[in-house]
């Protein structure tokens, strides 16, 4: 009998699904975990468990029951601590729980990055109550960056312009959080150019960087991607730099996005996901491997060529702006007819305000057609309740 490797996946979005399918093409055995039913991941794993993974002992007993050979994290919200033991006790966690730990919370991988490592990152405060959060605004200056300690796709983000505009960014971080809990982040504002993710591969094989992303964010959520971002040697060279030393301390296997900020001839660090990151979904359309491919074959140890650029690419997500229980998504052959078009469509059970429940990718012969061919895909594309 065929003996394959057994990948539990900690989070079942859209990102997860593209990594089981990856996965189970090299004769992966794949799980799929997550707090709800019908998560897309689910929908092509060989088996699913609904759990909530920010309980320890939840997650213990699931994993001591499948005892699988890979851990793989998708998402922040998770029980790390038990991560870290079950680590200890043998079991390979993606890329490492130490990774997986402290890039849960913003405060653990802000104070490694600018602290311990000194890379150049925006100036940045913590605060548990509003009299500190407003106290630590008004020494930043306005406008300043707010963020809860953990939450994914940006949600709890916001840019606090005024003083008028405390109470509402405060609140907006309480309900956007992935822990109900008062502690925030509070940034510096850089006015930069733009904002690229490096995408890095972390293999048995040595340190690869896939081509600069560029993206645009609102509220801290995407809303464009494109594939190659224009930068200069210097800038490229420092971004390297950058993700490098942040990649190597958090060590293991599997690609890392690294999200900095563009402004003039420097380089700040703002973010790093230990796992593929939404930004990345232009590889699907862009690579000779995709994001998801790459992660695939460094965590199994697996020989990674060199990443290509096969054409530039774009994404543009499509956002529910309603919650529905049952709704259906319109205009997919439209989007389609476009050349060197494709969608994913994630097939999310339900639908919520602001959520992203597809993508429309486009490659053409310049990023400025890409993004383009992309928009007018996305404009094809229409959610309705049922």
């Amino acid at each position: 009998m065929y003996q394959t490797t057994k990948l539990m996946l900690l989070g079942s979005g859209e990102l997860g699904k593209e990594v089981i399918m990856e996965a189970q093409r090299l004769g992966v055995e794949t799980i799929a975990v997550d707090r709800y039913e019908g998560a897309p991941a689910m929908h092509v794993a060989d088996r699913s468990y609904v759990v909530d993974m920010l309980d320890r002992q939840q997650l213990r007993d699931l994993v001591d029951k499948e005892r699988p050979d890979l851990i793989v994290p998708e998402i922040e919200a998770i029980a790390t601590a038990e991560l870290v033991r079950l680590e200890t006790e043998g079991y390979r966690v993606i890329p490492t729980a130490r990774a997986a730990r402290l890039t849960m919370d913003r405060e653990g991988i802000r104070r490694l990055a600018a602290e311990t490592l000194g890379l150049p990152t925006a100036k940045y405060r913590f605060a548990d109550t509003y009299e500190e959060f407003a106290e630590a605004a008004r020494a930043m200056g306005f406008p300043c960056v707010v963020k809860p300690l953990m939450s994914s796709s940006g949600k709890g983000q916001s840019v606090c312009r005024s003083e008028e505009e405390l109470s509402r960014s405060w609140q907006i971080a309480m309900e956007g959080g992935r822990v109900q809990q008062g502690r925030v982040i509070v940034e510096e504002f850089i006015r930069f150019d733009s904002e690229i993710t490096l995408l890095t591969v972390r293999s048995v094989h040595g340190t690869q960087f896939c081509p600069p992303i560029g993206h645009i964010q609102k509220d801290g959520d995407y809303i464009e991607s494109w594939q190659p971002h224009a930068m200069t040697e210097g800038q490229l060279e420092e971004a390297k730099r950058i993700a490098r030393t942040i990649t190597d301390e958090l060590g293991g296997a599997g690609i890392f996005g690294v999200e900095l900020f563009l402004a003039g001839g420097q380089v700040y660090f703002s973010e790093v996901s230990p796992r593929p990151h939404d930004t990345g979904l232009v590889t699907l359309v862009s690579q000779n491997l995709s994001e998801f491919a790459l992660h695939a074959r460094a965590i199994l140890g697996l020989p990674i060529p060199e990443i290509k650029l096969t054409a530039p690419g774009a994404s543009r997500p499509l956002k529910a702006d309603a919650e529905w229980a049952d709704y259906r998504l319109l205009g997919a052959a439209e989007a389609l007819a476009l050349p060197d078009t494709q969608l994913r469509i994630f097939g999310k059970p339900v639908t919520k305000a602001g959520r992203r429940m597809a993508v429309a990718l486009a490659a053409a012969e310049t990023v400025e057609a890409a993004r383009e061919r992309a928009t007018e895909a996305l404009g094809k594309l229409k959610l309705e309740g049922v």
